[in-house]
């Protein structure tokens, strides 16, 4: 009898070990991932304060960009970045809500359901070098002779162009989200509509969308986030201009852009500086959009 409770002590005694040692393990793991954003932000801010103390927010607001005189404004890429991050989230949009009901609530079980699933997985694991390649090889040309048709300068390359490859890119993310806050809508406020007599696309209008709808404008934010932050398709597709494009379909360039495409070759302290001053822009913008959307699909939830 004696023997058994020993057993019996030193199998409960090494679960709570088990336990113990685990649960500080994922402890750590959480203070090592807090410390290492916390150590990107701090190294950031540190390598652009000579810019912030030379130009302080005029670095903003400037619109010339010339590294040989130590002029630095970042508003052209700025707006670059904003210009293409809205487009393509406004391109994307209806396609996202479209496709999140159709998973959500026409096909829900089934192969066709399987085989969209599937088709946005791969859409999301595509890299962004090859929507660019394809951006460059098939959308351009299609690009410049629609905008012969238009009257505008048949460019090819632009803010445009970049905007809706990269809203094919963000597709998967909205969709995804969008897809589990519409199956979290209670069945028996649906069930309740139909009884009433309303038709599928009033329950659609009158029930899910206004129950989903934070859900939805979460999974928006966290599609805008995926946009500013683009870098290859962005290069490789905007043109590449440090002007202020003068319409959607003229030439422009983003805050990622300019940081990939003059990081490598730049000289002096104030030309670095400045680089890693946009990148810590992106780094807030971005930070901000995905924690309030992360916030809102928790009350969501709840």
């Amino acid at each position: 009898m004696i023997k058994i409770r020993e057993t019996s002590a030193v199998k409960v005694g090494s679960k709570n070990f088990s336990d113990t040692l685990f649960r500080k393990t994922l402890a750590v793991s959480a203070i090592l991932v807090c410390t290492l954003l916390l150590a990107i932000f701090l190294s950031l801010t540190i390598s652009s304060f000579p810019t912030i103390k030379e130009l302080g927010l005029s670095f903003m607001y400037n619109k010339d960009w010339n590294p040989v005189k130590d002029h630095y404004g970042a508003l052209p890429f700025l707006l670059g970045t904003l210009l293409t991050s809205f487009l393509s989230l406004i391109i994307a949009i209806p396609f996202t809500i479209a496709v999140g009901l159709f998973l959500g609530e026409y096909f829900k079980k089934g192969i066709i359901s399987e085989i969209v699933k599937t088709v946005m997985e791969l859409f999301a694991s595509i890299p962004s070098v090859i929507y660019g390649f394809w951006g460059l090889f098939v959308f351009v040309p299609i690009m410049r002779s629609f905008e012969t048709m238009i009257g505008v300068v048949p460019l090819g390359l632009g803010i445009m162009t970049s905007s809706l490859i990269l809203s094919i890119m963000i597709l998967p993310y909205g969709v995804s989200l969008v897809r589990q806050v519409i199956l979290m809508v209670p069945s028996h406020l649906k069930e309740a509509a139909y009884s009433l007599g309303a038709t599928r696309y009033e329950v659609i209008r009158y029930v899910i969308l206004p129950y989903a709808s934070s859900g939805i404008f979460a999974g928006i934010l966290l599609s805008l986030g995926r946009a500013l932050g683009e870098t290859m398709v962005v290069t490789m597709l905007i043109g590449n201009s440090h002007l202020i494009p003068s319409n959607i379909f003229g030439a422009g360039n983003s805050m990622a852009s300019v940081i990939a495409n003059e990081f490598s070759e730049a000289s002096g302290t104030l030309y670095t500086s400045a680089l890693i001053e946009m990148g810590l822009f992106l780094f807030i913008v971005t930070m901000v959009i995905n924690i309030i959307g992360q916030r809102v699909i928790k009350k969501f939830a709840v």
